[in-house]
């Protein structure tokens, strides 16, 4: 059963935020993402003889001060990460936070496999196919990273929200280069490239 998110009125960094979070996974209402391995980052993807392809979302919240910030539980990860507070500044400067990230941005994918997104961090994510990327479902964060336009996927009626932990597939089309993104932080994107080989 699907449940409307939790919502959340923060003052951060003296602005007023508006976090959704949680939701019951549910049977995911759009197409979830693909991953082979061209990554950038530290973690690699694994395919099995199965095509299928682990698709990894990141974070690095520290449970005491994103909790006071947003509201209990809002991060449930095990021992400290970074605070709310540093999380703001380094988003307000740079647009991104690179811990908060979908392992890998860019992957090559053979039409048929599965993709299976994992949320393995301690915060809500989701894991959204878009026509193109744009921001998400909090106008903060959307600004501080430079996405003022949502995407018209990440319509929180649609959105299937990926607690820490919960899965979701997602099987590669035939259709080209296909994109993912978080609809809460919208900096974390991925790139399916399509490889017929």
């Amino acid at each position: 059963m699907h449940r409307a998110p939790h919502v959340f009125i923060v003052a951060a960094v003296a602005v007023p935020v508006l976090f959704s979070f949680g939701c019951e996974s549910s049977r995911p209402t759009m197409p979830a993402a693909s991953a082979d391995a061209t990554s950038s980052a530290s973690h690699s993807l694994e395919l099995d003889a199965n095509r299928t392809r682990a698709v990894a979302l990141r974070d690095d919240c520290d449970p005491a001060t994103f909790d006071a910030a947003t509201g209990p539980n809002s991060c449930v990860r095990n021992g400290n990460g970074m605070p709310f507070g540093t999380f703001i500044a380094v988003l307000t400067k740079n647009q991104s936070v690179g811990a908060w990230m979908i392992d890998a941005p860019h992957v090559e994918a053979a039409p048929g496999t599965v993709l299976t997104a994992t949320n393995l961090g301690g915060e809500t994510h989701t894991f959204t196919r878009v026509a193109a990327f744009g921001g998400g479902i909090v106008p903060l964060l959307n600004t501080l990273s430079g996405n003022p336009t949502p995407a018209p996927e990440c319509s929180p009626r649609l959105l299937h929200f990926l607690t820490p932990g919960a899965s979701v597939q997602a099987t590669v089309g035939n259709d080209g280069t296909e994109l993912y993104q978080c609809c809460i932080h919208p900096w974390m994107r991925m790139e399916v490239h399509q490889n017929h080989g």
